[in-house]
Parts: structure tokens; C-alpha cells; sequence
């Protein structure tokens, strides 16, 4: 069975001489496994559209259930993401966290816009790479079932909290008198800007997913927020984002 769909190369494995296995995040399949036999073979027709985070038309052929790419047309490479190792580095952060919330075989069109856009964002839009990646960690969280609770108090229903703080276990704001009501786990301080911050990510339209302000200590505070949220729910680290922290660390990176 052949099928056309429009993919996301989310991850490239090597394989054998000349081959590829791809895990692409499909348009109308979702997540699925594919090889892409020939494609490091130099003039390659399959070579520019398997390449990682490239986002091409494709022509998959399904033979007892495993998937190989027969065509591939690029129609997105996001070329100022490669040109960039800050970029690139958390453009494949976010293709790690994506391949790990989406489900095989199970269309994932909000998730599969989610990354489109925040590729999109790292690659045109005067953003800092720290509100990309906020807005992207919060968002995939909400898709994924995570959505926090950020009206009032989740205790004594105080709007807004007073001295607010936002556990990252339960999800949920709380006054700084009611923490110990709230339950174990860490809770973060929590500014009110910041805080407007999430609700726009979380509630707002995904359209405009970016178009917040945030900067000096009020975003890092959201930064390291949304990075301790996600990695609390998905309880794991992630490679690609210990990379980017060693590359926005090293001499010359910002």
C-alpha cells in the first residue's frame, strides 16, 4: 500500500552502508517508523527530504507492517535553524520531547503543528530561544494531558494567589501561606507577569503562541518553570536539552 503524506523527520538513525531508519511525525498516519533505503548514497532523490527536521511531501509504501520512503520532495528545510547551533541544538530538543509524546499510528495534528510553529519561530521570528522553548515546553505539556490549573489558589481559591507559587507536581497555583495544604513535590515562586505568560501559552490561541512579552528575570523564571514542569510530569531528562545547555554555556554562546 502506498500512502502520500507530509512528514517531519523528528529522528535519523544510520543504518547498514547507505540507509536511514527515520521516525517521522506524519500528517496522516502520526508517528511512525520508516526506512529510507538509499538516502546517504550521494545524488540520492531521497537524501535533502530525509534529513532531520526537514519537513517534505513523501510517498510511503507499507509492506507487512514495516514503512520505507519511495519518494521524498523537501518543503521545508529551515535553513536559519541550521545555520545556527543554538538553534538547531533546541530544534532537536523539541523533536525529542515531540517523539516522545506522540503516539504510534495515531494522528497527532495539534502536537505535529505545535513543532512545525516552534520551528518556525527559531528560524524567522526575532524571538529570545529562552520564550521558544517556555512556550513550546507549556504547550506540549497541555496537548499531552498536562494542562496546570492557573486561576486562583487550588486551596483556599484566592484569585490571584497571594505571593503565588505553582506546584509542579499537582499542576497547580497555590497561595504561599496554603503550601503545605498543597502536598509534597516542589513548588516555584511565580511573578505575576510570568504567570500572565503561561496563562496566554496555556489558554490562548495557538496562532499566537509567541506573541507575549518576557525578559531578564521575569523570563528566566518562566524558562526554568516550564523546564521543571515538564521534566516533573515526564519524570526524565532529556539528551538534546543537556546539549543546548552545554552550547549556550560554552565561550561565545549567549
Amino acid at each position: 500500500m502506498h500512502t502520500t503524506t507530509k512528514a517531519l523527520v523528528l529522528r535519523s538513525v544510520d543504518y547498514k552502508e547507505s540507509d536511514k531508519i527515520l521516525t517521522l511525525l506524519t500528517q496522516d498516519l502520526g508517528k511512525v517508523t520508516a526506512s529510507a533505503r538509499g538516502s546517504r548514497k550521494k545524488g540520492s532523490p531521497l537524501a535533502a527530504g530525509c534529513q532531520l527536521l526537514c519537513w517534505s511531501e513523501m510517498v510511503l509504501y507499507d509492506y507487512q507492517g514495516r514503512w520505507t520512503v519511495k519518494e521524498a520532495a523537501t518543503e521545508r528545510q529551515f535553513r536559519g535553524v541550521r545555520d545556527d547551533l543554538d538553534k538547531l541544538a533546541l530544534a532537536c530538543y523539541f523533536a525529542e520531547v515531540t517523539e516522545l509524546l506522540a503516539v504510534e499510528d495515531m494522528p497527532s495534528p495539534d502536537l505535529l503543528s505545535l513543532i512545525l510553529n516552534s520551528l518556525h519561530a527559531l528560524d524567522k521570528l526575532s524571538k529570545p530561544l529562552e520564550l521558544v522553548k517556555a512556550a513550546f515546553e507549556l504547550k506540549a505539556m497541555c496537548l499531552a494531558g498536562y494542562e496546570p490549573l492557573l486561576d486562583g489558589c487550588a486551596v483556599c481559591g484566592t484569585e490571584p494567589p497571594e505571593d503565588p507559587r505553582f506546584h509542579l507536581k499537582e499542576g497547580v497555583l497555590h497561595c504561599a501561606r496554603c503550601r503545605d495544604e498543597v502536598g509534597e513535590g516542589i513548588s516555584m515562586p511565580l511573578d505575576s507577569q510570568a504567570l500572565e505568560a503561561m496563562r496566554h501559552i496555556a489558554y490562548g490561541d495557538p496562532k499566537r503562541l509567541f506573541s507575549f512579552r518576557a525578559e531578564g528575570e521575569i523570563l528566566r523564571q518562566l524558562a526554568d518553570l516550564t523546564e521543571a514542569y515538564l521534566y516533573t510530569q515526564l519524570e526524565r531528562g532529556f539528551r538534546t536539552l543537556d546539549f543546548y545547555k552545554q552550547m549556550r554555556m560554552a565561550p561565545g554562546g549567549t
